[in-house]
């Protein structure tokens, strides 16, 4: 049997609410990582004026972060197994962060496609929140757990979507 789907022993101490927080934080984390990614999507036609650059080029801030994503969320997985869910997720957060500042920051179009490049390799943070909660929730509490975090997905999703110009509205 491999160690991978071993479960640690229960300690027979009160995991229910460090159960809860931790369920909490990892949720917490899957809708920012969601966020970040749809966050530049209302403002891609005015990326080419906010840029100086052509339209054609700035499509590359929404296609740097789904390239590293597809590469970064298996490789991120398989490293986690191998030296730590909870390392790699740290990790994952602080590429999220300097992605977020560069991209922030930038005011032409390398520095954007980097910052988006590096918000893109922060997508492992859902699958190895999913896996942690695996390994640290018992078995009647990890499905709806798991239901929690893919849901974090569409709550950062739709709220990255809206339009900048009615934030302050209730619509």
């Amino acid at each position: 049997m491999s160690h991978a789907f071993s479960r640690p022993a229960d300690t027979g101490g009160d995991r229910g609410t460090t159960g809860e927080r931790r369920v909490a934080v990892l949720a917490f984390g899957g809708i920012v990582v969601s966020l970040m990614q749809t966050l530049v999507i209302p403002i891609v036609p005015e990326l080419p004026r906010l840029l100086n650059a052509p339209a054609s080029d700035t499509a590359w801030a929404v296609t740097a972060t789904l390239l590293a994503a597809a590469v970064a969320t298996p490789m991120t997985g398989r490293l986690g197994d191998m030296y730590g869910k909870r390392r790699m997720l740290l990790i994952s957060l602080v590429m999220l962060v300097a992605g977020s500042v560069t991209a922030a920051l930038s005011d032409s179009l390398a520095p954007m496609i980097v910052g988006r490049a590096l918000q893109g390799l922060a997508s492992g943070v859902i699958p190895l929140g999913i896996s942690i909660m695996r390994d640290e929730l018992p078995v009647e509490r990890l499905g709806s757990a798991t239901a929690l975090m893919s849901a974090s997905l569409g709550v950062g999703g739709i709220k990255g979507q809206r339009d900048p110009t009615k934030l302050g509205r209730l619509t």
